[in-house]
């Protein structure tokens, strides 16, 4: 999963700046904003780790503290941990973690941060894992930009323009896998989901340490 290079890092600013009247009203754009988005312009920094169930009886986790002003990220792993501007023009390797898993923690503000993608709508789509009725939102990121050029997801969104569950489908490909967007938590102005379950009901990944200033 995806996509960031240095563009994002200005893409975050400038649509947090963005005034309120030229929002674009279009159904990504309507998910970020159902999370905080129009309160972005409140935040200085995020916060967040993030964790997988490997297996049964092993936890990965990675930490980040992104300052959005000043363009920098901790990252703490396993082993190490450090700080890095992303206006450098050679990122580190810790920054394609963050990158897939900040689609994880906020992929609504990735809607309005991101611009090289494509997206369509299907009403009355019923999602993979609980057959809820919902508007299908699809977004196909271009071949060029990011780590993962050509992604596909399909977001399933409640009358709220809330996520149900998501489909990620690498290279754009017919199958995907789908998982769950649930136990929502408000931090500061934006709603994040901590938990994602698989089809089988596991909690496959998770948020946890959230902090907003």
């Amino acid at each position: 999963m995806k996509k960031s290079l240095l563009l994002l890092a200005f893409a975050a600013v400038l649509f947090a700046c963005q005034p309120k009247e030229t929002t674009p009203d279009t159904l990504p754009m309507k998910v970020a904003m159902a999370y905080g988005y129009g309160q972005m312009d409140q935040v200085n920094s995020i916060g967040f780790t993030w964790n997988v169930q490997r297996d049964s009886a092993n936890v990965f986790s990675r930490e980040y503290l992104w300052d959005m002003k000043e363009h920098t990220v901790m990252y703490s792993g396993p082993d190490t941990t450090y700080t890095y501007s992303l206006l450098t023009d050679s990122l580190p390797p810790a920054d394609r973690g963050f990158i897939n898993d900040k689609y994880w923690a906020m992929m609504p503000f990735q809607l309005a941060w991101d611009t090289g993608y494509t997206f369509d709508t299907e009403e009355g789509a019923s999602s993979p894992i609980q057959g809820t009725e919902s508007t299908k939102l699809t977004i196909l990121y271009n071949s060029e930009d990011g780590y993962t050029p050509g992604d596909a997801y399909d977001l399933y969104l409640d009358e709220n323009h809330k996520i149900l569950e998501w489909t990620f489908r690498k290279g754009n490909g017919p199958e995907g896998r789908t998982w769950t967007w649930e136990n929502e938590k408000q931090v500061g102005p934006l709603t994040f989901a901590m938990d994602h379950m698989d089809a089988s009901g596991n909690r496959f990944i998770w948020i946890t340490d959230l902090s907003v200033n």
